[in-house]
């Protein structure tokens, strides 16, 4: 199976469509800052499954997998962060949340199937 057909590597891209889109609306006194933030802890986690899946062993690719989680909780905290500052909407932010919820999920079994294997 190639990356790019793991439903989590699916989610996690389309997560980066809707973070650009909100983050688009941002204000440009925060181009620099939260936005650039968002987007780049955004960009990392379907990267890092990427990366990860084409490592040659699976202790590598739990890494990879456990830096993509991280960065996921990077993101809902940034979330947090644009909707307390009133950047985004608390409808934007449900939704947004929502779907950090699933790929989380789908990250954490994907971890476990793994760490099965490797053991």
């Amino acid at each position: 199976m190639k990356y790019y057909e793991l439903v989590v590597w699916q989610k996690a891209m389309e997560l980066v469509t809707n973070i650009y889109k909100v983050t688009g609306t941002f204000p440009t006194d925060e181009r620099f800052g939260l936005t650039s933030q968002i987007r780049r802890a955004a960009v990392s986690i379907p990267s890092n499954i990427a990366e990860g899946h084409g490592r040659k062993s699976t202790g590598a690719y739990l890494n990879h997998l456990s830096i993509a989680h991280g960065s996921l909780m990077e993101v809902e905290t940034q979330l947090q962060i644009s909707a307390r500052l009133e950047l985004i909407g608390s409808d934007s932010l449900s939704d947004l949340i929502s779907k950090t919820n699933a790929i989380g999920k789908m990250l954490n079994g994907l971890i476990r199937s793994l760490s099965t294997k490797e053991e």
